[in-house]
């Protein structure tokens, strides 16, 4: 019987930092709840965008041209190539978006691996 996902009950579930974890998929979209604290490593990815909402706490997202701060219910899309770091003072909650299969530093090598819950 179809269900609603509960982000909360997810987020919950895990707390392993910078390591997104999927809670769905969408038209070959990856949907997907991270917990971030400190500083990620800049990285861009050269052929999608990078969807960020954050659902709880504060996230910057340091561009080279200057950063963007986003609280609860904020969003920003990352243009594809723009390189970028993610940085969270706080643990704060993040739903990511990007197409199935795109690794969260723009390198296989260096990436997490992503868990669906």
């Amino acid at each position: 019987m179809p269900s609603p996902v509960n982000l909360a009950e997810k987020l919950a579930s895990f707390s392993d930092l910078w390591s997104p974890r999927i809670v769905g998929r969408f038209n070959g979209h990856d949907l997907m709840v991270v917990k971030a604290r400190g500083s990620f490593v800049w990285h861009s990815h050269a052929e999608t965008d990078d969807f960020f909402l954050v659902l709880k706490g504060r996230l910057t997202i340091e561009l080279r041209e200057g950063p963007v701060t986003l609280g609860p219910g904020e969003l920003y899309v990352v243009p594809a190539g723009v390189e970028h770091r993610p940085v969270a003072e706080e643990e704060t909650h993040i739903l990511l978006i990007e197409p199935a299969g795109t690794p969260n530093t723009g390198d296989p090598a260096t990436a997490a691996v992503k868990v669906a819950i």
